[in-house]
C-alpha cells in the first residue's frame, strides 16, 4: 500500500496510454498491449500488484488495428430476421441486418474498394431524353421584336411627314384642298354678337325741371361724386332722360332713390304721353323714418320704348307724394 511519499510504481504523469507510440516511450520500454493489463510505459504486464495502482482502466487499440465493416469472431451471428406480413403474403423490404453485424452505413468511406465513391457530372440531356434550352425559339422572338419597333418608327415617321405637309399646307394663303381660293368668313365676330350695353344716366347730370336741384348733403349716394337730385317734393318739379336703344320693345326703367323712411311716388311720361301706372317709390328697405342716409333703395317700372332716342321724363304732379331724392336710371331687358 502508498504511504507518505510513496505513491507506487507509477506516477499519474507517467501513465500514459500511448507511450508506447512515440521515441521517448519506446526508448523506456513501453510495449503495445497485447493481453489484458496495464500499456503505456513499463508497469505491470500480469495482475495488478499489491500496493502498486492500476495505471489504466482502458484498453485501447494500435492505430490502425480495428478494421471497420468486418464482423467480430468473438460475436454471435444469428440468422436474418423477416418480417411477418400475415398469411400468403412474402417478406417485402429488404432484409435485416444479420444479428451483431454493423450496418453498413456505419462504414467508414476509406474502406470501401479504390476509396471513397466519387459522383461525377450529372449527364446532360439530349432530344431522346429531354429537351435543353431553346435558343431557335428565342432568337426568333427577339428578331421580331426588333422588327416590330423598326414598323413603329417607320410608321410614326410617316406620321410626322404627313401632319407636316398638311401644315404647310394649311399654312399658306388661299391654298385649299380643292384648289380653289378660300373666301374670309363673313358670319358676325363675338363683337357683333354681344348684346350692346344698354344706357345708364346719373340723376345729377339730367335735365332738372321745377323745384329739382342737385345736392350732396346726404350721404350713399352713388352719382358722379355723390350728387343726386333734392328738392324734389314740389308739384311740377321733373327729372329728364333721353336713352337711346337699339330695337323697339318692353324694357325695365330702373330707378335708385332715397326717402326719409316713408312711402313716395311719381309720374312717368315716355315721350309726352304720361303713362297711367306711376313710379313706385316704396320703403322697401323699411328705414327708419327721417334718416335720409339709409333710405336709399331701388325700383323699377316696365316701358314700352321705341328704337333710338326715347324721352323719358320723371316728375312730382297732383296727387303723387314725391318726397324723395332721385339718384340713377338705367335700363335693363323686360325678361331680366
Amino acid at each position: 500500500m502508498t504511504t507518505p511519499g510513496n505513491s507506487g510504481a507509477n506516477t499519474p504523469e507517467d501513465d500514459d496510454p500511448f507511450g508506447y507510440l512515440y521515441e521517448d516511450g519506446q526508448a523506456a520500454g513501453a510495449t503495445p498491449p497485447r493481453t489484458g493489463g496495464g500499456y503505456g510505459y513499463p508497469g505491470p504486464t500480469v495482475g495488478q500488484q499489491p500496493g502498486v495502482p492500476r495505471t489504466s482502466y482502458n484498453q485501447v487499440r494500435t492505430v490502425g488495428e480495428r478494421q471497420y465493416g468486418q464482423i467480430p469472431q468473438q460475436q454471435h451471428q444469428g440468422p436474418p430476421q423477416q418480417q411477418y406480413q400475415g398469411p400468403g403474403q412474402q417478406p417485402q423490404g429488404p432484409a435485416p441486418q444479420p444479428y451483431g453485424q454493423p450496418a453498413a452505413q456505419y462504414a467508414a468511406p476509406e474502406t470501401y474498394p479504390g476509396g471513397p465513391p466519387r459522383q461525377g457530372p450529372p449527364p446532360q440531356q439530349t432530344g431522346g431524353g429531354g429537351r435543353g434550352p431553346n435558343t431557335k425559339g428565342l432568337l426568333i422572338g427577339a428578331v421580331a421584336v426588333v422588327a416590330a419597333v423598326c414598323i413603329g418608327i417607320g410608321v410614326a415617321l410617316a406620321s410626322n411627314s404627313g401632319s407636316k405637309d398638311k401644315k404647310d399646307d394649311t399654312a399658306k394663303p388661299g391654298s385649299s384642298t380643292s384648289g380653289q381660293p378660300s373666301k374670309p368668313s363673313t358670319g358676325p365676330t363675338p363683337s357683333d354678337s354681344a348684346p350692346a350695353a344698354l344706357p345708364k344716366g346719373d340723376a345729377a347730370t339730367l335735365t332738372l325741371g321745377g323745384s329739382a336741384q342737385v345736392g350732396t348733403n346726404v350721404t350713399g349716394a352713388q352719382g358722379t361724386g355723390g350728387a343726386f337730385v333734392g328738392n324734389f317734393n314740389n308739384v311740377g318739379a321733373s327729372v329728364t332722360w333721353k336713352p337711346t336703344v337699339p330695337k323697339a320693345g318692353s324694357y325695365k326703367l330702373n330707378l335708385r332713390y332715397g326717402v326719409p323712411g316713408a312711402d313716395a311716388n311719381a309720374t312717368i311720361t315716355l315721350n309726352g304721353k304720361p303713362e297711367s301706372r306711376p313710379m313706385n317709390m316704396r320703403n322697401f328697405a323699411h328705414s327708419p323714418a327721417g334718416d335720409w342716409a339709409k333710405g336709399w333703395q331701388s325700383t323699377y317700372a316696365l316701358v314700352q320704348l321705341d328704337k333710338g332716342v326715347n324721352e323719358i321724363k320723371l316728375s312730382c304732379e297732383q296727387g303723387n307724394q314725391c318726397n324723395a331724392n332721385i339718384d340713377q336710371f338705367w335700363l335693363t331687358p323686360a325678361s331680366s
